[in-house]
């Protein structure tokens, strides 16, 4: 007589027709792991109150339904016109619209790939704008390199004095010769890192504590 199976037996059993990981480490390296929760930060930050633009990192994404063979996993991608929420896989068939912008943070292991096979990829898929980035300063000749869809193919973008701007963010993305950050033209500031975020947070929490010491409690 055979035991039944539990729901938590049966579910370990079934492999998932759309894995949720590849097997590949989030980042290559520290510097590499850094800049990318940064990024991703940031970019959730600042788009927090569009309800419609979803801003994700090394999470896969499925371009061909029925071939989980066909995905790749961006290092940092923003997609507007798709709800937020949390997500385990992107699947471009049911979101129905592809990245408008990835960045890749290139690497020893990868800079020919996000030259030439994600390049073609992106391409192929429609994603608007195209940036590679060297954390390291090593694999490059540019350490920023930018392209932009135009009639359905990548032109390379101008980077003037380490800066380009992304039409889909509305942002300016800056290499500072130590690392790369995202600029906003409307308030002319850099948009800040989760540390200097929570920098700010202590400051204002000091400046309140201050002004209660003095004052009492703030009118209602």
């Amino acid at each position: 007589m055979f035991a039944q199976q539990t729901k938590a037996q049966t579910k370990a059993a079934v492999v998932p027709l759309y894995p949720e990981s590849d097997g590949k480490p989030m980042a290559e390296t520290d510097i590499h792991r850094r800049l990318l929760t940064n990024l991703v930060f940031t970019l959730e930050t600042h788009f927090q109150s569009e309800p419609d633009v979803y801003a994700s990192g090394n999470l896969l994404v499925y371009y061909v339904e029925g071939n989980p063979a066909k995905c790749f996993a961006p290092d940092v991608f923003v997609v507007r016109g798709v709800p937020k929420g949390e997500r385990r896989i992107y699947k471009l068939w049911e979101e129905g619209v592809a990245p408008q912008i990835i960045i890749e943070l290139t690497s020893r292991k990868t800079w020919k790939e996000d030259l030439q096979t994600k390049w073609r990829l992106y391409e192929e898929l429609g994603v608007q704008e195209y940036f590679i980035f060297d954390p390291e300063y090593d694999y490059l000749d540019d350490p920023l390199v930018g392209y932009r869809l135009e009639n359905g193919k990548y032109v390379e973008l101008e980077i003037k004095d380490g800066r380009v701007k992304s039409e889909a963010l509305g942002l300016e993305l800056v290499d500072t010769g130590e690392t790369l950050r995202l600029f906003d033209p409307t308030s002319s500031q850099l948009l800040p890192t989760p540390q200097e975020a929570q920098e700010r947070v202590s400051e204002l929490e000091a400046t309140l504590a201050r002004y209660r010491e003095q004052f009492g409690e703030l009118p209602k």
